[in-house]
This record gives structure tokens, sequence and C-alpha cells, in this order.
């Protein structure tokens, strides 16, 4: 497992003053704080009867976990978390959110959590369609000239706005029958409100059809259905209408991987949830997800996670059970 290091570069973002009343902001940040509790209550994870709605909770700060975030928004309102993509850190809290454009592989960790004061946040996935339209409609920010080649994961400022809006959207929960027809329209202003933000650049190119951002989207999406086949990378570039050179220097610019490592990533985490969920030895694992040889598979899985597949794979069970015993 990998764990954070001093030597990753910290991502920052100074929080700019937006003439928000502390108080305000506070008390509209606690009152969220108790609702996402109220719904964890019991349970680290709540999927709500809200689509692309997810709330999360942790009692303790956690161990640092490989996960493939996809595109959406993350709200911290109490508590703080750390993701890694690449070697890039990101911290973010109340203050900050973390948005990511495009399907990522990052590194999660809760850092600051404890049982009187736990980490409580929201996760509301990205409705392309929804983006899409907004887009039509909407007058574009201004797009920093090297936009496109900035990473794919970002931190925003939280503003009061936002924890209106999902406010709004977590007491919904109360009223379910309202919910297939309200949900949406409260999504959608969630969506324009960060089109139209500081961070809005982003979400506005990966909607932009032709985009060099869709290209590389489109193409993680091939990875992620097709990762255990042999990678051209030139094929690839061709299927996305992209030159092979500027198609590694984008792909590496959001991901922070050139194509084969993501690639890599994607058959080491399939194959070790092989192992973990149905049983399956080292070897077949590897097979399964397209190594044809298990020596270096061995040696690709331990430079991940930090151990090979078998004490890896027996110290997440035994953790597990542990877990449970608690």
């Amino acid at each position: 497992m990998r764990h954070f290091s001093l030597g990753e570069r910290e991502v920052k973002q100074e929080r700019p003053s937006s003439g928000v009343q502390p108080d305000t902001f506070e008390a509209l940040r606690a009152a969220l704080a108790q609702r996402i509790a109220r719904w964890t209550d019991g349970t680290e994870q709540f999927d709500t009867a809200v689509p692309g709605l997810t709330l999360y909770r942790h009692d303790e700060p956690t161990e640092p976990m490989n996960c493939m975030v996809g595109p959406s928004i993350a709200l911290t309102v109490q508590g703080a978390k750390r993701a890694l993509l690449g070697e890039h850190a990101y911290s973010y809290h109340s203050g900050r959110f973390l948005l990511a454009a495009l399907n990522l592989p990052v590194v999660l960790q809760a850092v600051e959590a404890h049982p009187d004061r736990p980490y409580l946040s929201l996760v509301l996935t990205l409705d392309a369609r929804s983006i899409a339209e907004l887009v039509l409609q909407a007058e574009p920010p201004a797009l920093e000239g090297q936009a496109s080649l900035l990473p794919g994961l970002v931190l925003g400022e939280t503003t009061e706005k936002f924890l209106e809006l999902f406010l709004r959207l977590v007491d919904l929960l109360d009223d379910p029958a309202a919910v297939p027809v309200l949900a949406p329209m409260m999504c959608k202003e969630i969506f324009y409100r960060l089109l139209m933000s500081e961070q809005g650049a982003r979400l506005w190119q990966m909607a932009s059809a032709g985009s060099h951002n869709q290209r590389i989207a489109r193409a993680i999406e091939w990875l992620k259905l097709n990762f255990a086949q042999p990678l051209r990378v030139e094929t690839l570039a061709a299927d996305v209408q992209m030159s092979p050179s500027r198609f590694r220097r984008h792909f590496r610019a959001l991901t922070a991987m050139s194509p084969l490592q993501f690639q890599k990533w994607l058959r080491l985490n399939e194959a070790r949830r092989l192992m973990l969920s149905e049983g399956i030895d080292a070897s077949s694992a590897s097979f399964q997800v397209g190594y044809q040889s298990p020596s270096q598979f061995s040696r690709e899985y331990g430079r991940l996670f930090g151990a090979p597949p078998r004490r890896d794979v027996q110290d997440l069970r035994q953790k597990t059970s542990a877990d449970a015993a608690r």
C-alpha cells in the first residue's frame, strides 16, 4: 500500500475573500455536517436516493486507498482528506472542494477524523448530459491559455452558495416523493455554479465536442473496458484523432500517468479485486488481467501496493477480519 511522503508536491489553493460572513458559512457547514452525520450513522458510505449523490463518514483516519475517481465534486464539511494523483497531493477540508473532470486513478486517505468529530463529506457525480446542455446555454468563462494541459483533478473554494445548494439537496432526502422532480433541477444548478466558478474551465473543456480533454476521456473509457488487451498507443491515439506525441502529452497532463502506466494501474487493481473477492490465486489473476509473466506481475504489484500479491491479500483479509471483530 502506497503511503504519502514529504517528497510529494502539495497542490495548494488559498481561499480568497468572498465576502461571506464567517458565522453564516459556519452555520451552513454545521447544518450540512449534522445532516450527513444523521444519514451515515453506523456506516461509512450511504448511497442516497438522489442519483449520483453519496455521503461518507470516517470515525478515524484511514489507510491510503487506491481507487478510480470518476467525474465528480467531493465536498468535505468536517475533517480533512488527502488525494494523491501521481506526485501531486491535494488536501481538502471544509474550505475546499475536490473536482475531478474525468476518470482518474488516485490514492485517497482521510487524515483528520475522530469518533467525537468524524470526517463527513458528500460526493456528487457530474452528469455529462446536464453539463453539455448548460454549455450550450451559458456564456463560457475565461479559459486559461494552458487549461487543457492542467491536471484533471483540482481544488476549488467551497463558498456559501455551494453549501446552500448542497444543504437543499441533502434535505430533499427527507421528502422521497419530491426527489425525482426536484433533484435533477437542484443538481443542474450545482453544475451551473461549478461551470461559472474559477475552476469551471475544466468542465467547459470536458463538455466541448472535439476538445483534447474530451478525446482523452474517450481513450480512458476504452482503457477501462479493454485493459487486458495489448495496448498500442499509436492506435489508441489515432482512434481519438490525435497525433501520438500530442496524445501522450495531454494524457500525462490530465492523469499524471502515461497510457501504459494507466493500463498497468487498471490491471493490478483488478487483479487485487479478483484475489480478494473471488479467491483467485495470483498466477491466475495475472493472466486474467493481461500479464504474460507472473514474475513481472508480482514485481509490479509489489511496487504499487507495497507487498507481493499473496502477502498483500493475506494482510487485507486479516485487517478486514479485525475490523469486523471490533
